[in-house]
This record gives structure tokens, sequence and C-alpha cells, in this order.
């Protein structure tokens, strides 16, 4: 299905945006290339854009393939570094928390409730309850209650899954809940409103020069194989646990490395644990969260080191069998490995310290000048995304030719955000109009926001488009479509995955809507049938290696069977090397 590209709509990330996005990569000239296209990327190109500058993003697989959709879910404020005395971080968090609550991405991000059990006398209640005190004065307690104590009677009609002799009281405070993947291709496609070039399935494969200095980067479609150079003032490297392979392609020493740490997470029918509230449980290093997500509970996380491939960390039968040992020692109803509906494994981004251990590595961010029109910048969470993008482009003002604004991304609301409020309030009246229930044009709406009306656009001409995916109905057809026709989506994976959360939402993984949604891609993508066979099976055997790499003991053993999928993005080079 031919579409040209819509210079009046240039949010819309469709197939003729990416081929206009190639051309303007190989003939302008930018002020900044940024590698790197999860959240911190995403974040930066939007902070450079808002702020007047012309910008190119680049990444070599899909917006959020990485980090940026495999964490926790939640946009929090960091509680528990108050007890590792990291006070900036936690203030800082916590603002950005209430800017996107508020302001920035209200249809994205939501308040989410918590009870912290609490399991020992005397001592216990008024050392968390100091903690969450300093939290709520540090901001936590703006735009949603502050921390509230209950006793074990109280705890228990909050979440009666948990086991009476599990806790003797326990305090509720909140924090809060977003779809990571939908958030930075949010992110994404406001930075493109602003005049950002986006442009995925593109790999950094060389830098620039002229003299000493970093003047651009080359690089390589992910589909075709072709290159391009892209000149640009300054080049920041924002790939994440990718950073020391970007890195090595500059064969400069950088100021600081970064180290990958596996969390692991699990799914559950949300039957399974009768709770009205978010769980978080203490660990032995760490915590582990119980975050309700829709019909479903996403229970994690682990915390351990990783030194295999970076583009396909793998869950092992002991991560999995770490996190439900640990949550049953709570719950009256123990699950098992036959309740679990799906798994994910991500890397955080650490910047390597002194320490060994990963859970104790800093959280904070870095930045560095690596070389003249090379920024380094990597660490941080998710939640400071916008203070890290910033800080990002204040390190590339230097080299840029003209006098640089300051950053404004503090006032500028993601696509989607503007009338949401209004919007949620109308749900009754909007089912009517589109002929869909209320429950589902609210959860459009928090998908969304308010562009949900766009999605339902495209069954103006295919009202079969409004009815929901056979083998996973939380999706309608129409959001397939508009997944490849305006968000960018290149395969399967990139809507199963990431645009819907199909693939672990579900315990076919999305083997059992593949075809279905394969031919809805198809048009928009100019598949043949032989196409659409060729992305099924590629799709169906990533999942089959993933489940087969959940069942091994160990890292070595479930990374060999996952990494020997093929890659949906048949032209992706492997990384260079990192010099000792």
């Amino acid at each position: 299905m031919e579409t040209e590209f819509n210079p009046d709509r240039p949010a819309d990330l469709t197939p003729a945006y990416r081929n206009e996005a190639w051309r303007r990569l190989g003939s302008e000239q930018f002020d900044i290339v940024v590698v790197g296209g999860g959240v911190v990327g995403v974040g930066a190109a939007l902070d450079a854009a808002t702020r007047g500058l012309r910008v190119a993003l680049v990444e070599a697989r899909d917006i959020a393939s990485g980090t940026s959709s495999r964490s926790s879910k939640m946009f929090h404020g960091g509680l528990r570094y108050l007890e590792q005395l990291e006070f900036g971080l936690v203030r800082e968090a916590l603002h950005e928390r209430e800017l996107s609550l508020r302001l920035l991405a209200p249809h994205l991000v939501k308040p989410l409730p918590f009870l912290y059990p609490l399991t020992r006398r005397i001592w216990e209640r008024p050392y968390v309850a100091a903690g969450l005190f300093l939290y709520d004065r540090m901001g936590g307690a703006k735009s949603v209650p502050g921390q509230r104590h209950v006793s074990r009677s109280g705890a228990l009609r909050v979440a009666p899954g948990l086991k009476r002799r599990a806790l003797i009281g326990g305090i509720r405070y909140y924090d809060t809940v977003v779809d990571d993947a939908r958030h930075s291709l949010t992110l994404a496609r406001t930075a493109s409103n602003y005049g950002a070039v986006i442009r995925t399935s593109t790999q950094a494969v060389g830098f620039l020069t002229e003299a000493d200095r970093i003047k651009g980067v080359k690089v390589r479609d992910s589909e075709t194989g072709e290159t391009t150079e892209v000149k640009a003032h300054c080049v920041i490297n924002a790939g994440g646990v990718w950073t020391d392979e970007v890195q090595a392609l500059s064969k400069q020493r950088g100021h600081f490395t970064v180290r990958a740490s596996k969390g692991v997470h699990i799914v559950v029918p949300r039957d399974r644990i009768v709770s009205e509230s978010a769980i978080i449980l203490r660990t032995a290093n760490s915590v582990l969260f119980v975050i309700p997500w829709e019909t479903h509970w996403i229970i994690g996380t682990t915390d351990t080191d990783w030194n295999l491939d970076l583009a396909h960390p793998a869950a092992t039968r002991k991560d999995i069998d770490y996190i439900l040992d640990r949550v049953n020692t709570e719950l009256v109803t123990a699950l098992t490995h036959d309740d679990i509906e799906g798994v994910y494994a991500g890397l955080r981004p650490l910047l390597a310290g002194e320490d060994e251990g990963t859970s104790t590595l800093s959280r904070e961010h870095a930045v560095a000048v690596v070389a003249p029109g090379l920024v380094s910048i990597a660490g941080g969470k998710y939640t400071t995304y916008r203070v890290m993008g910033a800080d990002a482009i204040d390190a590339c003002i230097d080299y840029l030719p003209s006098r640089v604004a300051s950053s404004i991304t503090e006032r500028v609301p993601l696509v989607g955000a503007d009338g949401y409020f209004a919007l949620i309030n109308q749900c009754e009246h909007l089912g009517q109009r589109f002929d869909l229930h209320p429950y589902r044009i609210r959860r459009l709406l928090n998908r969304y926001g308010s562009m949900f009306d766009d999605v339902l656009h495209f069954s103006d001409e295919d009202p079969s488009l409004l009815r929901p995916l056979a083998a996973a109905p939380q999706y309608l057809r129409a959001e397939i479509v508009y997944a490849v026709a305006v968000e960018g989506a290149l395969h399967l994976e990139d809507v199963l995955a990431r645009r819907t959360r199909i693939a672990i939402e579900y315990s076919h993984r999305g083997v059992d809507c593949a075809v279905e949604v394969a031919e809805l891609m198809a048009p928009y993508l100019g598949w043949d049938e032989a196409d659409a066979a060729q992305e099924v099976a590629t799709y169906t055997a990533r999942v089959e290696a993933e489940i087969a790499s959940q069942r091994q003991p160990d890292d070595e053993s479930a990374d060999a069977l996952r990494a020997a999928a093929p890659e949906a993005r048949a032209e992706i080079l492997e990384p260079v090397p990192v010099p000792d």
C-alpha cells in the first residue's frame, strides 16, 4: 500500500517518512546526531529539537528494542535509593515523575498504590516510615497521597493473597506505572514532531573524522545493507549497554565504562494473586516488585552481572526459580511455572565502579566528551531520561556553530497528552460515537492519548479493523495497522513485543496471532506471501529460542540457545569488539 510523506504530520513515522529520512541523513548538515534509540537517545533528540537544533537519531534495531522496553514498567521515584543515601537521585527522580504524571505524559504514566509489608517488630515500622516521610517531603506526595500505616488486618484487606504469618503490618504509599516501550516511542514521535529526523534499522558503523574532530557517523541500513554518511557538528553516543561498543568505533578511550546487569521479570495472570495494590518485597540485596499490569501481574526483578550477547539477554531457569521462590514465601497460593504467561530479560547500563555487586553500582548518569565532537552518556534511570538528554545536549554546545537555547522539555507535553484528562471524562460518549465499549476507549486513551481517534480512523474504510485480534483480544486489529502505518514498525517483532505487549501478555507469546498480524502489516510494507511467511517463521523461531533458553540452568547455555535464533533485521552487523 503506497503512502506519501506528509510534511504536515511529522510525528507520523510512516514508511514514506522512513524513505525521506534516509535521503535527509545523506544530504543535510546536522548540528547533532544521536546514536541509540533508547529512552535517553530519544530524550536527547527531543531536547535538541525543541532548542531549535537540527538533529537526527539513528537506531540499529527499533525504538526501545533494548533496555527501554524491558524495565519493571515503573516511572518510579527510587525509594530504595534512599537507603543508599542517594538523596539527590531520589529528589531528581521524584521531580521528573511529577512532571510526567501531571504534564508531560499523563496518558502513559499512571499513579500506582503500593503496599510495603512489614515483617520485623519494633524497629522496622519507624525505620521505613522515616524513609517514606523523607520520600514524601522530597516530592513523593505532591499529586498522590502520602504514606498511610495499616495493621496486619488492614494490610490483608488490601492484599488478601499474602500469608497472614508473612507480615505484622504494612505501609501504603504511591508510585507510578508506565508502558516503557510506548513511552519511548511517543518521545521519538514527539521529537520528530519538532523536526528531529528519526530512523530505525539504521546502524552506526563508523565515525567521520576531520583532523582530530568527529564530524559525523557512517550508517548502514539494517534492512538492505545500504550505507550513507551523516554529517554533524557533534555526535552523542547514547548506546546504553552498547556504549562501549559504539565507543570502540571511534578508536578513542572512554572516560567511563558501562557494565550490564541482567534483570528478569515474569508475567502471571491477575487472578493468581489477590491484591488491590502493588506490593514491594525486600530481598537479600534489593527489592522485588509485584506490579499490576491490566489483566496480569509483572513480578521482578533480578540483578546479576551479564557478559554475553547484549542484544538478546536470556532468562534462565535459575532466574525464574529465584523470583518464584521469593514471591512464594509471601503468597497464600504459590505460583508455579505453569502460571507464567511471559518472561522477559533486560540489561541495565550501570557505570562500572569498584564494588563487584551490580546492585550497588551507581544508578546516576555520567556525561563525557570522549573526543572533540563526540559525547557519551550512560548510566541513570529510566525516570530521569529528560535530565540525561538535556545534559548530553549541554555537553555538545562548544562544538556547535551558533548560540544554543536552554532546555525547555519540562514544558513540552508529549504527543497525545493534550486534552487527555477531558477525553477520559468522555469515555461513555466516545464509546457511543465509535460503537466501542467505554472500557475499550479508556484503554486506547491510555495507550495513545488524544491520538486514539487516529488509530480508529483506519476502520473508516475497513470496519473489520474494529474487531479484536482472535488470539490476543485485548488489542484491536486497527492497532496493528496503526503500528506499521504510523508508528514505524518494520517487523512482526516490533509489533508483538513493543507496539503491543502481546509477546509477554499471552502464554503463546504472540505465535498464535502472528499470521493474522503479518497479514495486516503486509500491505503497508509491501510484503508478498513469502515475505509474510518468513516474518512468521523468524518470529516463531525467536519465541521457541526464548522458551528453550528459559529452561536452561545457567547464562551460558541460555545465551547459546537464544543467540542462535535468526535476526529479523538480516543486515545488522555484529558490534566491534571492545579493546582491552
